[in-house]
């Protein structure tokens, strides 16, 4: 078969600021699940660029018989969008669309889309590939694991399929289908990675878990070396970012993996992600002699009473301590805060701003409370009835989309304005980026801080 797989137009907040998108490394796993039996091309039309006329064209030139789309909930506007073109252009074509928004909402995806032949829900590759096959061979879909489709009217969503226990039996991303020049921070070319998978912990904004299984699977060290030295070697990319949820939940693993990235002389810069509870002098060391600048910590909060509330688990004071060796150990610190749960007060919100600056962190990433789909906030915001909108391109972590019981929503977007202002414009941020970052943090900061007001004043 001929398959398309697009990451639809769309052009996030994030991008507008950063100037960047990141490889959509999930339709780079399918390519490679289905490339040696089956004709693929994949179109990212953020990194190119595209808009639905140029993907129409597209579509015509390939005459594509399925047409794969993954979108994040505030995508999902755009990809509804692009199956209508798609459809337009042929009206026999079949659409497939995955990801955890449509995990979680099969039905109400088919609706707001009737358009849409298929879902694929959950860890996507074995799912993905069998439909490809039994469409191909004309096979009945009943026994596809994870498949969700339309049949008479009604959506059938057969049982679930199990997380890939072995990780390593999924092929390596099919990078050279991405346009991977595109990915540039400035004049700086970067590459992704994901090591594993799942997520043992629950928080109460994450849909991780849900998605790819509480049980953490993990690559391989090897694996890894081998993924890291393509994209080094192959594309020449110096600069990785590792996508995992928690990099450093297998302590051992993160620093034998750091020791063998420093072992084979990959010369390679890098961040990787992780909870302050599974962070260590050790791994922070490991790491820094790795080639590692950064390390971005999932704080959340500077109240103990949210922590609790969202089930991270942790406390302020574990946090602080965290940060300390990250620094101690010469790695920038990022710190991830979210304000604006349902019951938070003001002064509680003002307690995390606070923090941010307390705690040490290098850099701050500041987002408002968002119940996407499969996570228990959004069965909160359901069950006490607070959810003011179902417009998806409102769920972009900058966009209040929850009624809160202390606050409304223009004070909770003037407060995530103020956490920013109050963060990075201090007299030691101004003086620290002047002398070390050469204006880095605060010329972000400001594109950020325009953006907001441009975007209030449309």
């Amino acid at each position: 078969m001929r398959v398309l797989l697009i990451s639809p137009p769309n052009e996030s907040a994030i991008t507008k600021v950063m100037g960047t998108t990141g490889p959509p490394l999930g339709l780079a796993y399918l390519a490679s699940m289905i490339r040696g039996d089956h004709d693929v091309k994949i179109v990212d039309a953020v990194a190119e660029g595209y808009d639905l006329e140029n993907l129409g064209r597209i579509i015509r030139s390939y005459d594509p018989e399925l047409i794969g789309l993954t979108a994040t909930t505030s995508m999902m506007p755009d990809a509804y969008e692009t199956v209508k073109v798609a459809k337009k252009i042929n009206e026999n074509v079949k659409i497939v669309l995955g990801g955890p928004h449509v995990t979680f909402l099969p039905e109400v995806t088919m609706q707001e889309c009737p358009q849409v032949d298929f879902i694929v829900r959950g860890e996507g590759e074995h799912t993905f590939k069998e439909l490809v096959d039994s469409l191909e061979k004309k096979k009945d879909l009943k026994d596809i694991l994870g498949l969700s489709f339309q049949h008479n009217g009604r959506v059938i969503n057969n049982p679930p399929r199990g997380p890939v226990e072995n990780v390593d039996d999924i092929p390596m991303p099919a990078y050279d289908l991405l346009p991977m020049k595109k990915y540039r921070a400035g004049k700086i070319e970067f590459g992704t990675v994901i090591t594993s998978r799942g997520c043992s912990f629950n928080c109460i904004f994450c849909s991780s878990s849900l998605q790819f299984g509480k049980k953490w699977r993990g690559h391989s060290v090897a694996r890894t070396l081998e993924e890291l030295s393509v994209l080094r070697k192959e594309y020449g990319k110096r600069e990785i970012e590792f996508l995992d949820d928690t990099f450093t939940l297998q302590r051992s693993r993160a620093i034998a993996l750091a020791d063998e990235i420093r072992k084979e002389g990959l010369d390679i810069t890098w961040t990787a992600s992780s909870r302050v509870d599974t962070f260590s002098p050790e791994v922070a060391c490991a790491m820094k002699k790795a080639g590692a600048h950064t390390v971005y910590f999932g704080i959340e909060s500077g109240s103990q009473k949210t922590l609790d509330f969202i089930g991270k688990g942790i406390t302020p004071a574990k946090s602080e301590w965290a940060v300390r060796n990250a620094k101690k150990a010469g790695l920038h610190a990022l710190g991830s805060f979210v304000i604006g749960f349902p019951e938070e007060s003001p002064e509680e919100i003002e307690t995390t701003i606070k923090f941010s600056k307390k705690v040490g962190v290098d850099l701050a990433q500041f987002t408002i409370a968002t119940p996407y789909p499969g996570t228990r906030l959004w069965t909160y915001a359901l069950k006490e009835k607070i959810l003011v909108t179902m417009n998806w391109r409102k769920f972009t972590t900058l966009d209040p989309v929850m009624k809160l019981k202390y606050l409304t929503a223009d004070q909770i977007t003037k407060a995530l304005r103020t956490a920013y202002m109050k963060f990075y414009l201090r007299p030691k941020m101004l003086l620290l980026d002047l002398i070390r970052d050469k204006g880095f943090v605060f010329k972000k900061a400001m594109r950020f801080l325009a953006n907001e007001i441009l975007q209030k004043l449309k």
